[in-house]
This record gives structure tokens, C-alpha cells and sequence, in this order.
């Protein structure tokens, strides 16, 4: 690894040379402690794992320490929190420990748009990369097909309800449901950034060609069921919770289901193997299941249950990834995962950069694309000590949920000693462990600092805590996030939000539901442009959407979408393959 240098090489040139050492996935799966049987290979280098043997066998195993990476609030460039948990995780292989870890699978919109994969970078990446990035083992494919099958089941029953007199109904086995072209519940699905795509109107030309109505698309990884697929727990855990998914409303405003639409078992024979985690490896051979999607600001970004309950039993230390900031991706993690996985984290690495808390501090705006400010990489301890607020909100968050915090500052070669010195010293004052990793530069080897911290974090006593409870209202579980974790001094809820609030409130199916919020990444508030720790403000919820199947109620705030748009400079413009070699280029 010594010959390859993130100074001089592109991401994608790294994991290129890295791919010619990858051990097989049977090498790989062996090494972990799985049987043949249990590991379904794609090619040589990845598999999926067979979920229902390996839990079966190892049901009585004790649980390995569980710790969650989550960070404080992005630039919109992101700090390296997938970067950080591979390098934690070739860290901990370094420092001896038997280790692995669950990332979630990249979106097609981001890596064809401006962020790029989630497979990490320089020396702590996850291989092999262009598989990796460029669709894996098909489980957005799958989530994509079964939830545009539920937008065809009920976009025909609509046409055939409206064209056909009941008797004729009856003669084809439908039952009328009455369906209100008013209330519907969800849209279409592409696991692209397609802002053409969010407001259409479908059905036009004559009444052979649909029901016309207004519709939309959102990305497929905000979709209900790829919620599904990260807290289900078994197959027909997601079989059964797929049949509650809602698509629309009656006239009466009853709800319309995909076991209503009799699509429920299709759909779910689609994602029939999408429940099975797949296995691939870093750059220096540590094990990293790969299951669920990112996005926390518009999904729960988690990666699944199912992959947390077999590196648990397979490691002595298992690494999870939540989306962005601790107050959307942490909290997250929290009140839904934990709460349906019923496992508790021995620790949370709160990763931060010097770009970031200089950002919050008032640095010049960060525009993906465009060259960094001076501001960035030269020294100024007056940006950091203004947007250290940040960093400690999030530390907060972390303490209030009860779980030992440890703050990783990613460490950019262009950072100065006395930048890093200076968070370190402000983040010690507060209580908190600090430390700084070179694993983008140095690999596994410059982690160790951090992996042995986060070892010692481990053993510490932990006071776990939801941060509401289930019995609490629907608005008391919104507010408590609001005031407890985002900072606001209130909510404020548009009239059409209250009026579903009051009417799920009045209907016992809906109210155990739990709080997944759709709002910004880019700021603690609903806001993206106000940064650092902001003051005086209330969350603004605009609607709200219901995840039956997922057991999610799922309040829309700010002005936040679900389908992103695609930038000017995207990154597909870069990306090729060699068509002698079939090696994919320009990947990052």
C-alpha cells in the first residue's frame, strides 16, 4: 500500500491497483467465519450473504461492542464520514481487532451528479469500486421495479375503476376501492436527480392510455420501501410490512394498501433477495457489508438491521453508517433502528473537519465544483473558534441519547497543527474524546489513534436513551426532536399539517408510528443557509407523509424535496470505461 499515494493518484486509480491484491469473496467470506453455503457469490470479488443461515447459526453467539458513525453538519462537499468508517475499520484490523462494518449502497444520483460513490477515498476505500457504485447486486434495481409495480397496480386500477360499471368489475374479480385521484399517497421512482421529473401529469390521450391525474417522481432511495429493507428483519418481516405500504385514499379518506391492490407479494418477490446483505472489502481486506441506501435528509440513510444483527455476531467490533449530521443521521439511528433492532451502541464517532467548523465559523460559501476559498487551507483559528458551536451541538446529541462520544477530526493534508491542536484542546475542555485520522492519506495505520480510542470508548458504562417516548403524540415526538436535538424553540405547522396530524391522531392504526423527518442536512435548523448553532428559530412542517409499512410518520420541513436536482457539472461527465481493458474511469 506504501506505493500508492491519494496525493498523486484519483480515488478511482487507487482502488484499481488496490483490486489486483482483493482477496476472493470465498477468501473473504472464510476469513469472517462463514460457511460456503452461507456466502452467494457474484463474480469473484462480492456476494450476498444468506441472512436466514447465518443468523440461524449463530443465534447464541454473544454480540460484538456495536458503534455508530455519524458526524457533525457537511459543507455540501460532505467530510469523509464514509471515508471514516473504513479507515476505523482497516484501523481497528490494524490495532488487531476483529472488526468489519455496514455502509449503505450509493445512490445513482449522487455518483453520476456532484458528490459521487460512498465508497470512501484515498487509502480507505471500499472495493471493488466500480461494482461498488455502478449498481452492486441489484438492490436499488429491485426496491426501483417494486415500488414503480405499486404506481402501475394502482395507476390501472384507477383507469379500469373509472371505464368500468360494477358488474363488469365483478366479472374480473376487482372490487371497487373507490379511490380519491385527489389522495394519492406516493409517486414514481428513479434512482436518479431528475428535477424534470418532480411534478408530471400522466394518463393524457384518450381512456385507453390511463387515468389522468397529476403525479411525480421521487429518487428510488426515499422510496418507503428502501426503509423497509433497512429495518426489516427477515424476509417476512418485509414481506408482511410491504403489504401495509399506503399508496392513496379513498373517497372517505380510508386508506388504500398494496395488499388492497393485491401487489404486495410481487413487489415483494422482486426484493425477494434485496434482503440479503452484500459482502466486499477495503483496500486492506477487511470485511464491509454493504445493504440499505444513504440520503437521511429525505429517508432514514441508514444502513439495515439485518447487516448490523451478522457483523455483530461475526466481529468483535461492528462499524454502522448514518447519513450526515448527528441530528438527522445519529438521531435517526436512534429512534427508529435501534427501536426496531432492539440493539444499543457502545459507542458514536462524531466525525468533523477543519473545512467544516471554518464553514459554520462564516467562511466563504462551499460550492460543490468550484474550487475551495483561501479561507479553507490557510490558517484561521478566528473561523474555527466561531464554528465550533457546530461540532458541539452535536456532541450534545450524542450525550443526551446516553452513548459515549468520540470526535474524529478527519484529518486533510492541507490542515495546520495548530488548527487541529486548537479543536482538540476545545473539545477535551468539554469532557469529550478527541482524535485525529490520516486514514484518507496513511490508511488503516493512520487510524490508530483513533481505533484504539474508540476500543477504550467501548468499555465505558453506557445510559442509552430514546430521545421520545412511544407513547408520546405524534406532535410531542416532533417537538421533542425540534427542541432536543435541532435547537429550535418550537414547531410551526402549516394547516394542512395539522389536519393530518388530528386526523392520524384520531385513528389507533397510526399511533405508535414513529418520527422520520424529512428536513435539510446543510444546517442544524430547516434552513440550509443558517449555519453553525442557530438561535431563535422554529421548525417549520409543512406536511406530512405516512409509512405504514415502515412505521414511520414522516413530517416534511422547510422547503425540502424528494427528488434532488442535478447540478451543472455533474459527475458523469467524467466517467468512461476503457474499452480494451473494461476498467471504469473517472470514479470518485
Amino acid at each position: 500500500m506504501s506505493t500508492l499515494n491519494p496525493l498523486e493518484m484519483a480515488d478511482w486509480e487507487i482502488a484499481q491497483s488496490a483490486e489486483t491484491r482483493m482477496k476472493t469473496i470465498q477468501e473473504l467470506g472464510e476469513e469472517l467465519g462463514l460457511r460456503t453455503e452461507e456466502v452467494l457469490p457474484y463474480g469473484h470479488y462480492m456476494g450476498k450473504l444468506d441472512t436466514n443461515l447465518i443468523l440461524d447459526r449463530l443465534k447464541d453467539r454473544p454480540n460484538g461492542k456495536y458503534i455508530d458513525i455519524t458526524a457533525i453538519t457537511p459543507t455540501p462537499l460532505g467530510e469523509g464520514k464514509s471515508t471514516t468508517t473504513i479507515g476505523l475499520l482497516q484501523g481497528l484490523g490494524y490495532i488487531s481487532k476483529k472488526a468489519s462494518a455496514a455502509i449503505r449502497q450509493p445512490s445513482g444520483g449522487p455518483t453520476f451528479n456532484i458528490k459521487g460513490s460512498a465508497a470512501g477515498g484515498g487509502l480507505s476505500q471500499c472495493i471493488p469500486l466500480a461494482d461498488f457504485s455502478l449498481g452492486l447486486t441489484g438492490d436499488i434495481d429491485a426496491i426501483t421495479k417494486a415500488h414503480n409495480l405499486a404506481m402501475v397496480a394502482l395507476t390501472s386500477r384507477m383507469q379500469h375503476e373509472f371505464n368500468y360499471g360494477d358488474k363488469t368489475l365483478e366479472k374480473k374479480n376487482l372490487k371497487r376501492l373507490n379511490i380519491n385521484p385527489k389522495n394519492i399517497s406516493i409517486g414514481w421512482a428513479i434512482d436518479f436527480c431528475a428535477q424534470s421529473l418532480r411534478n408530471i401529469i400522466i394518463g393524457q390521450g384518450g381512456k385507453l392510455d390511463g387515468f389522468m391525474m397529476h403525479s411525480g417522481f421521487q429518487i428510488s432511495v426515499s422510496s418507503e420501501l428502501m426503509a423497509i429493507l433497512a429495518i426489516a428483519k427477515d424476509l417476512k418481516d418485509m414481506r408482511e410490512r410491504i403489504g401495509k405500504m399506503i399508496v392513496a385514499y379513498d373517497k372517505r379518506g380510508n386508506p388504500i394498501t398494496t395488499s388492497d391492490l393485491e401487489v404486495a407479494g410481487a413487489m415483494a418477490a422482486i426484493m425477494a433477495k434485496a434482503i440479503m446483505p452484500s459482502l466486499l472489502q477495503t483496500i486492506e481486506g477487511q470485511p464491509v457489508l454493504v445493504h440499505a441506501g444513504p440520503f437521511a435528509n429525505i429517508a432514514i440513510g441508514q444502513s439495515s438491521i439485518v447487516a448490523d444483527y451478522i457483523g455483530l455476531k461475526l466481529s468483535d467490533y461492528h462499524l454502522t453508517e448514518s447519513g450526515f449530521g448527528a441530528d438527522i443521521g445519529f438521531e435517526k439511528f436512534c429512534s427508529l433502528k435501534c427501536r426496531f433492532s432492539e440493539l444499543k451502541p457502545d459507542c458514536a464517532v462524531i466525525v468533523a473537519t477543519v473545512r467544516a467548523l471554518k464553514m459554520h465559523g462564516g467562511g466563504p460559501k462551499v460550492v460543490p465544483g468550484k474550487k475551495l476559498a483561501e479561507a479553507y487551507t490557510q490558517r484561521n483559528i478566528a473561523l474555527l473558534e466561531n464554528g465550533i458551536s457546530n461540532l458541539i451541538a452535536h456532541i450534545e446529541t450524542v450525550q443526551k441519547a446516553g452513548v459515549p462520544a468520540v470526535v474524529c477530526i478527519n484529518h486533510f493534508y492541507t490542515d495546520h497543527d495548530d488548527e487541529i491542536q486548537f479543536i482538540r484542546e476545545k473539545i477535551e475542555a468539554i469532557g469529550a474524546r478527541v482524535a485525529v485520522s490520516k486514514h484518507w492519506l496513511e490508511g488503516g495505520e493512520g487510524a490508530k489513534e483513533l481505533a484504539e480510542m474508540v476500543v477504550k470508548a467501548c468499555e465505558e458504562p453506557n445510559q442509552f436513551k430514546y430521545f421520545y417516548n412511544d407513547e408520546d403524540s405524534i406532535k410531542e415526538k416532533i417537538e421533542a426532536l425540534a427542541t432536543k436535538v435541532y435547537g429550535a424553540d418550537g414547531v410551526d405547522y402549516s394547516a394542512e399539517a395539522n389536519k393530518k396530524i388530528a386526523a392520524l391522531e384520531a385513528d389507533d392504526r397510526f399511533k405508535h408510528l414513529n418520527v422520520c423527518m424529512v428536513k435539510t442536512h446543510l444546517s442544524l435548523s430547516d434552513d440550509p443557509y443558517l449555519k453553525g448553532r442557530p438561535k431563535g428559530w422554529k421548525l417549520s412542517v409543512q406536511d406530512i407523509l405516512v409509512y405504514q409499512g415502515a412505521e414511520f410518520i414522516v413530517p416534511m420541513a422547510g422547503t425540502i424535496k424528494l427528488m434532488p436536482g442535478t447540478a451543472s457539472d455533474p459527475n458523469y461527465r467524467r466517467i468512461d470505461i476503457d474499452t480494451d481493458t473494461g476498467v471504469v474511469t473517472g470514479l470518485f
